[in-house]
């Protein structure tokens, strides 16, 4: 992540979707401070995110989208509840980051198949490296 911009689209991104579902659980609030604890945003700058509309920004690295993904696959499954909403929401936005769907798709189903819904980064890398053949 490069300049605070960046991070704070990212942020939003984060804070819309996890709040796609009209709630925001105690479980996804956490996991957003910790992400935001890593991208160095104080906590006032945190809570102002939440009152702030998500202008679409360009992740030019797939390294970067498929984190981004990932990070957001990780919200959807951070309150034990998957909701139709979320299902239909990640895939658009994958779709939007010009991510391949059957890649989606497959980190999405060793995700629900996971104990913890945490998968090996490597694999999740494998995943999406392999639909590139």
């Amino acid at each position: 992540m490069n300049t605070q911009e960046e991070k704070r689209s990212l942020l939003l991104e984060m804070i819309a979707f996890a709040t796609i579902d009209g709630h925001l659980h105690k479980r996804e609030l956490e996991f957003l401070w910790i992400v935001a604890e890593e991208l160095s945003v104080s906590k006032e700058e945190f809570k102002d995110l939440f009152h702030q509309e998500h202008p679409k920004k360009v992740i030019r690295s797939e390294f970067q989208r498929i984190q981004q993904f990932y990070r957001l696959a990780l919200i959807m499954h951070c309150d034990g509840i998957l909701h139709e909403k979320e299902a239909k929401a990640i895939h658009q936005i994958a779709i939007e980051m010009g991510l391949n769907p059957l890649a989606v798709k497959r980190v999405l189903d060793l995700m629900k198949n996971s104990p913890n819904a945490i998968i090996d980064p490597n694999k999740l890398l494998k995943v999406f490296q392999e639909q590139h053949n």
